[in-house]
């Protein structure tokens, strides 16, 4: 490890705690004195051992949140930081905070861990886990709180910054930066990338400053799309949208399309369904059938796996898990 940190091996000082740091590239473990990083400096890191390069600061503010939230440094596996994902679409009611919510269940019960942000004023990500949080993105994003304060647990893997009504501030409070307004939840959540494998974002419905925001963070967009002509037409004028961010950002994109609330005894959404992926077909994931378990599920605070883990819902949003993580063995038990 380079930039004067010293590199430590079981060597304490007096009132002076050693930090545990791995290079995210190939988890060469270093031990730094905490007393001897600046705390606001960006110090970038150089492991010795293969010269990967890395922003020291970030895995020292996460230390404590590690501690005290249950949160332990990401193992190597898959990804060496975590894979950035909107679930989104300007239309509302096409199935986004479910879709969110289970698919970030479903990795979590696959081994990965995962963070769910919902940038939703209402809130229905935390309702839908059986959570009532006291802060979350908000305090995050205003620096009220520390990381380890605004993230809570809410499932083994599975971590919530939970949105709410205080986020309506949120918005104007990006409304009135002359600059950099739109980048304000990527400085949040990126100096969280290197303890998380995925991290899920749900946003709502309609177009305002945090939806920005999120597709100025992500890389990855998915978007369910509910099998009826007003959220095909949605479709068509979100991904209009999502051009012009990528005039601005390249590294966001396209990469899935959920069909929601599918139901072969209706004729007219197996026509939606085959017109998708005769418009989309490299991007259309299997469906979401309707099942009545998403509606009841939320008033007993449950994932789909834990409320009807036998059903055919369940079942589809197991297979939509392993489409994201790329992996055909995943929860087949």
């Amino acid at each position: 490890m380079t930039n004067d940190q010293d590199h430590v091996s079981g060597v304490t000082r007096k009132g002076d705690k050693i930090i545990s740091i791995s290079c995210p590239n190939c988890s060469k473990n270093y031990g730094i004195y905490e007393k001897r990083i600046p705390r606001h400096e960006k110090l970038i890191a150089k492991c010795k051992n293969c010269g990967h390069r890395f922003p020291m600061l970030s895995h020292f503010m996460l230390s404590d949140l590690s501690r005290d939230n249950g949160l332990q440094k990401q193992q190597p596996g898959i990804h060496s930081t975590a894979r950035t994902i909107a679930v989104s679409l300007s239309k509302g009611g096409v199935g986004k905070t479910t879709t969110a919510v289970n698919l970030s269940a479903g990795l979590a019960l696959s081994g990965f861990k995962v963070l769910l942000v919902d940038t939703d004023t209402q809130g229905q990500d935390s309702y839908l886990l059986g959570i009532k949080p006291v802060a979350g993105l908000t305090e995050l994003l205003t620096e009220e709180l520390d990381r380890n304060k605004a993230i809570i647990p809410a499932r083994k893997n599975l971590w919530l910054l939970a949105g709410g009504k205080s986020l309506a501030g949120v918005k104007r409070i990006i409304d009135r930066k002359d600059f950099g307004g739109e980048l304000m939840l990527s400085q949040a959540l990126s100096p969280l990338e290197n303890q998380f494998d995925y991290i899920v974002v749900d946003t709502s419905p309609g177009w305002d400053p945090l939806t920005v925001n999120v597709l100025f963070y992500v890389k990855e967009v998915l978007v369910p799309v509910a099998l009826d002509v007003m959220a095909l037409q949605g479709l068509v004028e979100f991904l209009k949208s999502l051009s012009s961010i990528q005039n601005y950002r390249k590294d966001v994109s396209l990469k899935y399309i959920v069909p929601t609330f599918l139901d072969k005894r209706i004729g007219s959404p197996v026509k939606i369904l085959n017109k998708l992926l005769e418009l989309y077909e490299d991007f259309v994931c299997s469906p979401i059938h309707y099942n009545s378990s998403f509606a009841d599920a939320p008033a007993f605070g449950q994932t789909t796996y834990e409320f009807a883990p036998g059903s055919t819902g369940t079942d589809d949003f197991k297979k939509l898990v392993r489409r994201v993580a790329g992996d055909d063995n995943l929860l087949k038990s």
